[in-house]
Formats: C-alpha cells, structure tokens, sequence
C-alpha cells in the first residue's frame, strides 16, 4: 500500500538536522518512508492534500500520562494540605486497589486516546501507583498492550514496581515504607512481561523496564533491575533526581546522593532514561554549580527526559536545558501530566530556559523540537523514528496552521510553538497506518469515554481521604478555588 501526504511545510530530515521543506510531499509504502521531496510520479493508492498543514515526524513522549489526570489535584496544596496526597504510614498496611480490573482498562484507553489525539505516535506510559494496592501489575499491562495496538500507537511498555512507598508519619516526616518482597514480585512480573511482549512479536509494542522512583528501591532491587537490562537488552527508565524529598531520603537511607546510588547500582552501564533530571549538584539548591554530575550523566550515555510544564507546576526547572544540551547530554521529552501537549510543553520550555539563562535565545525552538524527535529517538535506540526521511518507519503527524485564532504565520514551527498546540493535531500515522483522521480516532466514542472517566476521577478523588495521615476528606484535601455562590435569602 502506497500513500502519499501533500502539505504545505513539511519538516524534512536532510544531511543529518531537520530542515523545512516548502509545499512538500511524504511517500510511504506499508510501513517505510520511500520519498521525502517533490515530484513523486510512481504510482499512489492514496493521495492526500492537507493543504496548510505542517507535517512533522512522530512525536516521542517518554513520560506519557497513562492515567487520569492528578496534577489538576496535587500541584498546588499548601504545606498543611500537601501530606493528604500521601499514603499514611497506617495505610501502608492496608492498602488497596482504588479500581477494578475493568475500570483500570478505561482510564488507560482514556490516557492513550488522549496522546493520540495531540499527535503522540510513540510513548513511554507513566501512572501514579497511590491509587494501587502496590503498584502495576502484569495483567494490567497485558491490557494496556492490547488496548495500545488497537489504538495504533507505539509503545515502550512495562508494569512499574517498587519494594517501597513513600508515606507520612502523624507528625509531618517523610518516610519510605518498605517491603522488598513486593519489589522482587514486580521484577518477576516485570520480567514476564518482556517474554509476553517477545510472544506478541508487534513491531509496535517494546518492552521496557520502568521501576517507580528511586527512594522507593532497595539497593538490591536496583541492582537486580540493571542485570536484568543488560542480559535482556532492553531500556530502563528510572524517576530520579526529581526533587529535594527525593535526595533527602536516599540520603539518610542508603548515605549518599541519588546519583551515586545509581553508579553503585550498575543503572549507567544500562540505557537509562532518567526524568526529570533536575536535582543535580547545578540545582541551587544543592550547590548551585557544575562539581562533575553532567559529566556523569553524560559520559554514562543517560538520557534525561525533560518535561518543562509539568516541571513548572510543581515549581522547579532545568538548569539549565542549554547548559545540559551543551555539555552532550541527549535530551529527550514527556507530558508526565494533562493534557498530553508537547507543543505547550516545549513552548514553555523555550521561556523557561530564557528566564534560569538570562538571555532570549537560550533554548530556540528548534532545539526543544530536536528533543522531541531525534532525542526521543535516539533514546530509544532507533535511528528509524524521529526522522522524516526514506527508510524511516512512517511515524508522523500533521498540525493545522490555519486556524484563525493562531495568527499569522511565520516560520511554520515557531509560529506553532508560540500560538499553537497539540490541538492543532488533525492527522497521524505510525508504522504507515493511519491513527488520527480529521482530528479524530475512528472507532472510538469520546464523549462515552469522557464520561466514564469523569466518574472514575471522581471515584480517584474520594479516596484520598482514607489515605490520609490526619483523616481529612477530599472536600478538604481539595478545596474549590472559590467558596460556592449561596442564594440570597428572600
């Protein structure tokens, strides 16, 4: 099968960058990019004009949300209200699975319709354990797997684990609650799932390893997950360096910083994917200079995925996106929240870097659209995504440009970045098959699955309150922004 995509800008790959083709044409046949150019004359079984489009490859998302959304809860509670969004020490003892089965299998079809629908073709899933008994499972992912491939996306997929979950005492500390038996049966279900992937044999589904966050792992179960990488040669992905609460623990447990658990684990000699990246000796912080952890991270190969918007709504930042690019850190991106919109992300992420390195042109857009593609790739291990050139997988996607509300154009990428957003997504394929059509996925009810997922959010909500170290419910853990309006007495 033959197809051709005719558009205003394309954003072609020429002499190893990006480089904008004007009024150009994408040729693939099944699943390879044939002709990336003008003046096809071979025959087409399909022929489409999309008219004032700019078609891009595949967006990579390597911390993709595949939940309901909580940042809209979590990112903004005061000191007194923020212990709420953490388990008990009591809890720990007891928990539970918030969902069932059933109801899993909806939120994750609901977070994967999302990344479709702002033009994400290829992803890395990342979903809050607080609302598990423990944390993913191998059945839960069986599913998602399956759901992702009738969706058409291509996904990086594993269950997460962990031998331990970060909890509140009565008096405010920050703990981790351990249970090393629970850590060693995620990495066998974990393990399991690489050989059900292998099984599957779907060019569209990886496997991948995707322990929770660092604090959460004992020292042998970091080191069991890096001789498993390596003897399965697949890649890893770790949540460390994210914060302050992070390095504080590791460090009253383990006695040194997160950094140097991950070099004492053998996690660098795998291929490590490390969001968010930020706490590193840079970080204000810590040191507030450069004492030697880029070059860490760098020497060690490590890929760090940045996720500037949801970074910023939990109040930190890079520091910095250029000085980490410079130094020949591969940086690639994530979501990490709602919406799913790496346009919004990487527009942020531009005036971010403007205001930690003084200066307008710290992080220009092409470099954040780099990260998106090529960085994402190359994360990957895949010199046949990220790139719109013959040999490629057909992995891209088509964003409008002429909506009214978006202004003039320019450069069609910045012009994009500035004005736009992933909403803009009107088209996608990956691996040559078409996934969203007119701004639409055939076959899927939005509107059903909008409504199921508003009662699962609610559902999500009202069990925090059992979590709780003081007892406090949801009405309290999240108040409304403004006090409801009261009718007048008459």
């Amino acid at each position: 099968m033959r197809t051709r995509w005719r558009a205003a800008h394309v954003l072609a790959h020429q002499g190893g960058r990006h480089v904008l083709l004007r009024d150009g044409e994408v040729v693939w046949e099944d699943d390879t990019l044939i002709h990336v150019g003008r003046g096809w004359t071979g025959p087409l079984d399909h022929d489409v004009d999309l008219g004032d489009c700019l078609v891009t490859p595949g967006l990579i998302d390597l911390d993709a949300l595949a939940d309901i959304d909580h940042l809209v809860l979590d990112s903004w509670a005061s000191p007194e209200l923020a212990p709420g969004h953490q388990w008990s020490y009591e809890y720990a003892a007891r928990s539970r699975d918030v969902f069932t089965p059933d109801e899993r299998s909806v939120i994750r079809t609901y977070a994967l319709v999302q990344l479709a629908l702002h033009g994400i073709t290829t992803y890395m899933p990342i979903a809050s354990e607080v609302h598990s008994a423990w944390a993913e499972t191998y059945d839960e992912l069986v599913a998602m797997a399956d759901t992702s491939r009738r969706l058409g996306l291509r996904g990086y997929l594993g269950p997460s684990y962990r031998s331990g979950v970060n909890v509140v005492h009565p008096d405010g500390r920050r703990d981790i609650a351990f249970d090393e038996e629970r850590g060693r049966a995620g990495l066998r279900d974990a393990e399991r799932f690489l050989d059900h992937v292998e099984q599957l044999a779907d060019p569209l589904v990886r496997g991948a390893l995707l322990p929770c966050r660092i604090e959460t792992l004992t020292p042998q179960l970091l080191d069991a997950t890096a001789e498993l990488a390596l003897s399965r040669d697949v890649p890893v992905r770790l949540h460390c360096l994210q914060g302050m609460t992070e390095r504080a623990l590791v460090r009253r447990i383990h006695d040194c910083t997160p950094l140097e658990l991950l070099t004492r684990s053998g996690l660098l000699e795998t291929r490590l994917l490390v969001p968010h990246g930020i706490v590193i000796d840079r970080h204000p912080s810590v040191q507030g200079e450069d004492r030697g952890d880029l070059a860490v991270l760098v020497d060690a190969g490590v890929s760090v995925v940045h996720c500037p918007q949801t970074s910023l709504r939990y109040g930190d930042v890079l520091h910095s996106f250029g000085t980490y690019r410079d130094a020949g850190l591969n940086l690639c991106l994530g979501t990490d929240s709602f919406p799913p919109d790496l346009i919004r992300g990487m527009d942020l992420g531009v005036h971010l870097a403007k205001v930690v390195d003084g200066r307008a042109d710290a992080a220009p857009a092409e470099a954040y659209v780099e990260a998106a593609t090529l960085g994402g790739a190359r994360a990957l291990g895949r010199d046949d995504l990220g790139r719109l050139a013959p040999g490629a997988r057909a992995d891209l996607v088509a964003f409008r440009l002429d909506d009214f509300r978006d202004g003039v154009l320019d450069d069609p990428v910045r012009t994009l970045l500035l004005n736009g957003s992933a909403r803009n997504a009107t088209c996608s394929v990956v691996n040559g098959r078409p996934v969203l059509v007119d701004g639409r996925l055939p076959g899927v009810d939005t509107d059903e699955l909008g409504r199921r997922a508003q009662a699962l959010f609610d559902k999500m909500r009202a069990a925090y309150g059992e979590r709780d170290v003081h007892g406090r419910g949801a009405d309290v853990l999240f108040p409304p922004t403004f006090p409801d309006f009261e009718e007048p007495d008459r």
